[in-house]
C-alpha cells in the first residue's frame, strides 16, 4: 500500500472514530471514556491540534475543540455532558 494510500484510510478511520464518539455514542462520558481507555475527545482534539501546529498551522485548544467537536466546547458541555458520578471521580483520581 502506498503512502498516500495509508494517509486516506487512516483519516477516514479517524472520521468515522469522530462520528462515533460525537452523534452515534454523544452519550458516553469524557471521564468513562478516560477511565476505560486513557483518552477522550478532549485527547483527540488536542492531538488535531497539536498535529496542525506541527504542520505550522497555529491553532488554540478552542479552535482544536471546535475542530474536532464541530462546535464550541461550551456548547457541547451544555448539550451533551453530564455529572461526573462520584465513583468515575474517584476512578479518574485512582488511575491520573
Amino acid at each position: 500500500m502506498d503512502d498516500a494510500t495509508r494517509t486516506e484510510l487512516e483519516a477516514a478511520a479517524f472520521r468515522r472514530l469522530q462520528q462515533h464518539l460525537m452523534q452515534d455514542r454523544a452519550d458516553v462520558q469524557n471521564i468513562d471514556l478516560m477511565n476505560l481507555a486513557g483518552f477522550c475527545r478532549n485527547c483527540l482534539s488536542r492531538w488535531y491540534q497539536e498535529a496542525a501546529e506541527a504542520r505550522g498551522i497555529p491553532m488554540t485548544k478552542a479552535e482544536g475543540r471546535e475542530a474536532f467537536y464541530g462546535m464550541a466546547f461550551d456548547d457541547w458541555v451544555s448539550q451533551h455532558q453530564t455529572e461526573a458520578t462520584p465513583a468515575a471521580q474517584a476512578a479518574f483520581k485512582d488511575s491520573h
